[in-house]
């Protein structure tokens, strides 16, 4: 299995391929244009064959062995697969409390203000242009849609962009507002979604979709301007995409200029976080939450009928937000579920810092953090060749994932699909998706 896999990435050019910010891009038939030209930030030889040959290789050499004997061959501390757990309710409440310690989550305030700039119909859709401000940083700005001949309340969801090494873009990465894309959002969509803007497919099955821009992308990434001259590598914000009022032409060399940068910054801004006692991951859920907050204000939205889902980042974002907050009654994590030995051994050099949490490996394996929310429903959407995540330690998630929801007495409302091919959510991946939001959220 191991040499048929190490064959089909050689085969298909993919140990030539480098990594941006931590998450590289899969293969977009047909694509024209490299991934660096659009903004990626690739170094080329970087990434090399992805398969362990055997257990005494890792990606730490020799420690590996060691570092994961720390958590192996052992359940964690606050796992429901522990005997010791008898109720799923008394477990989540102990659990749930312990992984937000551990998140050490900033407190940012209560429900946002929001600030609608443009509204108006586009395919189908009404459309709205929105943002609000947070204590502290510039505004997130966010699209929301919905059918543009809607009536009443609808079900919501909260659409997570992903990370794919582009810092520059957030919400705009899943959310189509005009006909007229710049060729870096062709390639987007076309790489990763199979040229469908999935927050737009959904909006149409008759959802209030919210797309907000995460903590550090977008109109949150970090400007250069904002940090000392001597760390911006020469660079300036020229050419970049000030605002949402402004018709500058987007510049391709600029903005993969800046997402290396960003990716070269990704570690700065993670010491720094930690040196202020909180963590990316609590950051990005705070900021989520204060989305979601938004979302249930809405007076189109049913808040008792909520969705969420994202691939990559924003799968991880998904895994994070519904592993603790009841309001999301149906989740869809896509292109990110693996364990902590799998980013111990083999994987933590494709991820960021946005995937760890201090010392919970001790306490929940990290399929362990969506299972929280058990037994309310979760689809997780994984490809079979995906490059960020070990064959084997998906499928073990998977099979951690059923355990959990099997004692909580709600196998039927967990779900995994290993769909072929790369990192990506495709059209059939779509299409699962969307039927699940419909199950759960329409026809429950």
């Amino acid at each position: 299995m191991k040499n048929k896999r190490r064959d089909f990435l050689k085969l298909t050019g993919l140990t030539g391929l480098g990594l941006a910010g931590g998450i590289f891009p899969g293969l977009a038939a047909g694509a024209d244009h490299t991934a660096k030209e659009y903004g990626y930030g690739f170094d080329e030889n970087h990434l090399g064959d992805m398969m362990p040959d055997d257990d005494n290789i890792s990606i730490i050499g020799l420690y590996g062995k060691w570092a994961n004997s720390l958590i192996a061959n052992k359940t964690p501390s606050l796992s429901f697969r522990n005997k010791s757990w008898k109720k799923v309710d008394s477990w989540r409440k102990a659990a749930k409390r312990r992984f937000i310690e551990r998140l050490a989550m900033p407190d940012i305030g209560g429900i946002p203000e929001v600030t609608v700039h443009k509204q108006y119909i586009y395919d189908g859709l009404h459309i709205e242009e929105i943002s609000w401000q947070l204590p502290y940083g510039r505004p997130t700005e966010a699209i929301v849609l919905k059918p543009a001949n809607a009536s009443g309340p609808l079900p919501g969801i909260l659409a997570l962009h992903d990370h794919a090494g582009n810092k520059y873009l957030g919400a705009r990465k899943i959310a189509r507002t005009t006909d007229e894309l710049p060729p870096f959002l062709e390639y987007h969509y076309g790489h990763y979604y199979e040229k469908m803007a999935w927050a737009n497919q959904v909006a149409k099955r008759g959802y209030v979709v919210l797309v907000p821009d995460a903590f550090a992308f977008g109109s949150r990434r970090v400007w250069l301007k904002d940090v000392p001259e001597r760390l911006r590598q020469g660079l300036n914000d020229n050419g970049l995409r000030r605002d949402s009022n402004d018709n500058e032409p987007e510049d391709p060399k600029s903005i993969a200029a800046y997402n290396k940068w960003a990716a070269d910054h990704a570690s700065t801004m993670a010491k720094s976080l930690f040196s202020a006692g909180t963590t990316w991951p609590g950051v990005f859920l705070a900021e989520d939450q204060k989305a979601l907050d938004v979302l249930c204000a809405r007076k189109d939205v049913d808040p008792n009928k909520i969705g969420c889902g994202g691939l990559s980042g924003g799968g991880l974002r998904t895994v994070m937000i519904a592993g603790v907050d009841p309001r999301i009654k149906c989740a869809v994590p896509v292109g990110f579920m693996t364990t902590w030995k799998d980013f111990i051994m083999y994987k933590s050099f494709t991820h960021t810092w946005m995937a760890y949490v201090p010392l919970l490996p001790n306490e929940l394996d990290f399929p362990e953090i969506i299972g929280l929310r058990a037994p309310l429903p979760t689809l997780v959407l994984n490809n079979s060749e995906d490059q960020l995540f070990t064959p084997s330690e998906m499928q073990r998630a998977d099979d951690i994932l059923k355990e959990v929801y099997t004692k909580a007495g709600a196998a039927d409302r967990y779900k995994a699909s290993f769909h072929p091919g790369l990192h990506k959510f495709d059209q059939n991946m779509q299409a699962e998706a969307f039927d699940w939001f419909d199950k759960w959220l329409k026809n429950a």
